[in-house]
Order: structure tokens, then C-alpha cells, then sequence
């Protein structure tokens, strides 16, 4: 248990037994602490005495002078409580606990914040999940950032998370892509084949068919129509997916599995599954298509899972691999899709509902539009291939650090607008550079630290008296410190790793504020030990907090 929610759990506890000794009934976790805004007012507060007084009639500022007198200081780990307006209770903490707060962060070193036990829970996260018809652009990167991220805290959070990449590689989409390879082939090859209608025109293709000619000449033109066609998709579909796999390895991007769609029509799961629906009830026939009766279930209409040609709609084959997430035995389902997705969140969990599961086992979170911007304008286009701008022309103007920092700012169904010069400055106003240059600053004390006799201040912090530590921007240090591991809960509770980003950003605020009022080397040496270990338990929280979000935390810069 951190420092801190123990410390909340003992004044939750004392001010429940306080209850009991004025004759009232207050459970502990009845109990509600918020830190307030104003240090004047202390520690924590809690409106407990105006929870109370409406059931037993009292005025609720009496009610809490009583509590605070019934209230056990030591047991509580407090020096005073004040009473506060219409009947607050105002805790101050005894300080004592700050050190043990360092001492924490030191033990636990790059382990800090992490759950001790395992939740013994097992949740499957699908992201970004793009065709595999061209490079991935602005828009996966940020769905790539966020399930990247989530899947980080979620393990941190003590959870076991399974990671998963569903290739479409089935369906009209693929057969437009094979056809615009097969017509970019014979071009390449001095022909005058025109495009198909709904082909792919991107640069990729043509850079794919551009290879094929040259590294194989015109074997593929010798072939057969059809076999031509087999050979060409699979081409197509490796050439785009080991594309898409560079660039988020780049991204520092993994996944335990690459779902392959047509492996759900090989295997015979998506007429298993539309039969399974069928036996349940939930399948009709009407006006030559197959239904499926998702109203039963709060969608606005029912959907086509066939069609009247016999071809599957993109609705069943997803079904399907649904129903093979939730056979596999994963207790939660977390999909990250784009915005254009909403309207499908609703029909899947209907299928959920109607493949006789909780529809609450599936989570759907939806990443909103990024817009870039350089020179104040906005960037609508990729210089290179005339579309939507790629993750890889992101990673190459920006970094990798700074796209995935600048994508995970925001919580994920916010919009983002992305300025790229900000992204590239090195100044106070780059968040990203003012956390990484915190944390590289910490370095280069640490190293003057050992030319000064501390070799190993992590030893050193143990024997160190850390009581002398009560600046106020050492207590406001420390006090930040100590909020991380209840943050890292929080977040991964609210799949919300863009409070990471805050706490970071907080945490390098105070360390600079730190930095700028207090010296650390060439103190009187109980001072300068002290000091140095919480710079190192600054130096910890920070590695671990950039690292939950994917961004390096550099020693030099």
C-alpha cells in the first residue's frame, strides 16, 4: 500500500470511530477526503459532520466541532483538525510521513506505483487495426499511442492484458488492393493498363509494383489470370502489413497477436457464428438477406449479416471475431477505434448481448480527429503522397517522443490540435521537452553528486534524516510524489492515460520550483543528503511515468 492511501485510510478510520464515540453510525469508507485547493485549509478535508447532520438533525458546523474533538490525533497521523465554514473538517498531517514517502519511492525504485498482486483479471485490448491497403496515418498514430499506453498502465495496474491486431485481409478491400498492384505491375512494366475504379492510389502501391518488376521481372505477367491474382494479393498484403509493422515497431508499438480475418473464414467461424445467433433466436430472413435482430438489444435498426448476393456484410465477420475473443475467456474486451466508428458501438454490443455474454465485458473507447498545424496553419496534406499525412512523416518531423507525448495529452475523445513547431522547440513552452529536460537535469546532479563522495545515493537516502525537508517546495515535492501510485489506479481504472501526462507535467513543475529555491550540493551535509534523495525519488517517478506513456526519459539533452 502507498504512503498516502495509508495515511487516508487511518483518518477515514479515526473519523469513523469518532462518529461512534458521539453516538452516530459512520462507516470508514463513508468517509470522503479531497485535498484542498488552499494549504491554509490543510492536509485533506472531509464533509462528513454535513453528511450526517441532515439524518440526525443537527447543525452540521456543531456536528463537526463534536467529531473533531472525538477525533484520536496520533491514531489518525495528525497534528490538529479545524473546523471550516458550514462544517468542514480541515486535517493536518503530522509531516513525519513525508520521509517515509521518499523512502517508498526509493525502495521501490522503478517498481513505484506498480500493484504488488496481480488483479488476476485477463483483459484483450484491440487497436489500431488499419486495412492493410497503405501506411498508417495522423489518425492510427493517435489510436496506436493511446492502446499502447492503456496497455501499459493496465499491466502496471496489476492486470493481465493480452494485445491484439485485427488484420483485415478479407472483403472488398482486399480484392480493389490485389487489382490496383496487378494494374501499377503492368505499368511498371512499360504497359498501359488503367487503374481500377475503386482501386488504391496511393504511393505505396506503386512503390510495391515498382518492386515486383524490378526484383521479378515479368514472372507474374506470364501467369495465369487467376493464379496471377493469388500471387498478387498475397504479395500485396504481406508488402502492406510488414509496412504498417515497421512503423509501429518504430512507434514502440507491439503485439502479442496479429488476428488474421481470413483465418475466420477458413476456419468456418463466421457461418458458425451467424448460426449460433440463429439457434438463439436473434436471425431472420426478410426482402432476400439474413438478419440480425440487434433492436432486441437497443440498436436503432436491425442489421444485414448477409446480403442478398450470399456475401457477407463487414458487420459479420467482426461479430465472429468477437465471439472468438470472448470464447477464448478474457474477462474484458477493450476495442480503441476512431471516431467515424461510433455509430458501430452500439450493434456490437447487441451482438455481445445476443451471443449470450454481458455486453459490460466489451469497452469501447473512441479516438477523436488530430489536426496538425505548422506556422499556424493548417496541414491537411502529406508532402509526399498528397493524403492524409502518415505516422511515419509524424515520426520524422517530430520524433517519436514528442508524437506520442503530443497524442496522449489529451484524453482520447477530445480533439488535438497538434503544433508541430511547438513540438520541435526546445523550450519551457515544449512540455515534452520541460518534462525530459527535468529529468535529464536530475542526472547531471546525480553525477556531480558522485564527484562529491555519493557514489550510490540511493544508500546514501536510507540513512539520511529526511525530517530536515520542510521548505515549502520540498513539501509540496514530496506531498506530489506521494499521490502517484492512487493516480496510477485511477487512470488505469478510467482508461485514462492522459492523466499520466498531467501528473508528470505537475511533477516537473514542482521539481523545477524545487531546483530554483532550494541548492542541493554544497549544503551542510544532513541538508545535501536529504535533498539528493528526493531528487532521486524525482528521478524514479519520472522514469516511470514517461515510460507508462511510451516516451524515453533522456540523461542528457
Amino acid at each position: 500500500m502507498s504512503v498516502l492511501r495509508e495515511v487516508q485510510g487511518n483518518i477515514r478510520r479515526e473519523v469513523a470511530l469518532a462518529a461512534r464515540r458521539c453516538g452516530l453510525t459512520l462507516e470508514a469508507g463513508q468517509v470522503h477526503l479531497e485535498v484542498p485547493r488552499d494549504k491554509r485549509h490543510g492536509d485533506y478535508s472531509s464533509n462528513a459532520a454535513m453528511q450526517l447532520a441532515k439524518a440526525v438533525r443537527q447543525p452540521p458546523r456543531a456536528l463537526a466541532e463534536r467529531l473533531a474533538g472525538a477525533v484520536d490525533l496520533p491514531a489518525a497521523g495528525v497534528q490538529r483538525v479545524e473546523v471550516a465554514g458550514p462544517g468542514f473538517l480541515n486535517f493536518f498531517l503530522d509531516p513525519g510521513y513525508l520521509g517515509e514517502i521518499v523512502r517508498q519511492v526509493i525502495r521501490d525504485r522503478a517498481a513505484y506505483g506498480r500493484r504488488p498482486q496481480p488483479r488476476g483479471i485477463r483483459v484483450q485490448v484491440e487497436f489500431v487495426s488499419a486495412n492493410p491497403t497503405g501506411r498508417l496515418h495522423i489518425g492510427h498514430a493517435r489510436g496506436a499511442a493511446y492502446g499502447d499506453a492503456l496497455c501499459r498502465l493496465l499491466a502496471w495496474d496489476g492486470y493481465e492484458v493480452y494485445r491484439e491486431y485485427y488484420i483485415n485481409d478479407a472483403g472488398n478491400q482486399v480484392h480493389n488492393l490485389t487489382r490496383s498492384l496487378e494494374a501499377r505491375y503492368f505499368q511498371a512494366l512499360g504497359k498501359d493498363v488503367p487503374m481500377p475504379e475503386d482501386g488504391y492510389f496511393g504511393r505505396d502501391v506503386v512503390e510495391l509494383a515498382e518492386r515486383l518488376a524490378r526484383e521479378e521481372g515479368g514472372r507474374y505477367a506470364a501467369m495465369d489470370e487467376r493464379t496471377r491474382y493469388e500471387a498478387l494479393q498475397e504479395k500485396a498484403l504481406r508488402g502492406m502489413l510488414e509496412r504498417i509493422q515497421a512503423d509501429l515497431a518504430r512507434f514502440r508499438v507491439s503485439f502479442d497477436r496479429w488476428f488474421s480475418e481470413r483465418s475466420l473464414y477458413e476456419s468456418g467461424a463466421v457461418r458458425e457464428t451467424v448460426e449460433d445467433l440463429r439457434r438463439r433466436g436473434w436471425v431472420y430472413e426478410a426482402e432476400g438477406a439474413v438478419w440480425f435482430r440487434s433492436t432486441a438489444f437497443g440498436d436503432d435498426k436491425d442489421r444485414v449479416l448477409i446480403k442478398g448476393d450470399g456475401s457477407y456484410t463487414y458487420l459479420t465477420p467482426d461479430i465472429a471475431y468477437h465471439r472468438d475473443k470472448l470464447e477464448r475467456g478474457f474477462d474484458r474486451i477493450i476495442d480503441v477505434w476512431g471516431q467515424d466508428h461510433h455509430g458501430y458501438v452500439q450493434r456490437m454490443k447487441a451482438a455481445v448481448a445476443a451471443l449470450g455474454h454481458d455486453p459490460e465485458r466489451l469497452t469501447v473507447r473512441l479516438c477523436q480527429l488530430v489536426a496538425l498545424y505548422r506556422n499556424g496553419e493548417l496541414v491537411r496534406m502529406s508532402k509526399r503522397t498528397g493524403n492524409a499525412v502518415t505516422m511515419a512523416e509524424l515520426m520524422d518531423e517530430v520524433g517519436v517522443d514528442a508524437a506520442r507525448y503530443f497524442l496522449l495529452r489529451r484524453s482520447n475523445d477530445s480533439h488535438i490540435d497538434f503544433d508541430l513547431d511547438l513540438a520541435v522547440s526546445q523550450s519551457n513552452e515544449n512540455p515534452v521537452y520541460y518534462v525530459q529536460y527535468a529529468h535529464a537535469r536530475i542526472c547531471s546532479i546525480l553525477r556531480q553528486a558522485a564527484e562529491r563522495g555519493y557514489p550510490d545515493v540511493d544508500r546514501t537516502a536510507v540513512g539520511a534524516d529526511l525530517g530536515v525537508l520542510r521548505g515549502e517546495s520540498e513539501v509540496d515535492l514530496i506531498k506530489w510524489l506521494g499521490h502517484f501510485p492512487g493516480e496510477v489506479e485511477e487512470a488505469a481504472d478510467a482508461l485514462a492515460p492522459h492523466r499520466i501526462v498531467y501528473y508528470i507535467e505537475e511533477l516537473a513543475k514542482k521539481f523545477h520550483s524545487f531546483y530554483t529555491s532550494c541548492r542541493v550540493l554544497g549544503e551542510a551535509p544532513p541538508v545535501e543528503a536529504a535533498r539528493l534523495a528526493l531528487v532521486r525519488a524525482v528521478q524514479w517517478t519520472l522514469r516511470v511515468g514517461l515510460d507508462l506513456i511510451g516516451v524515453a526519459a533522456p540523461e542528457q539533452m
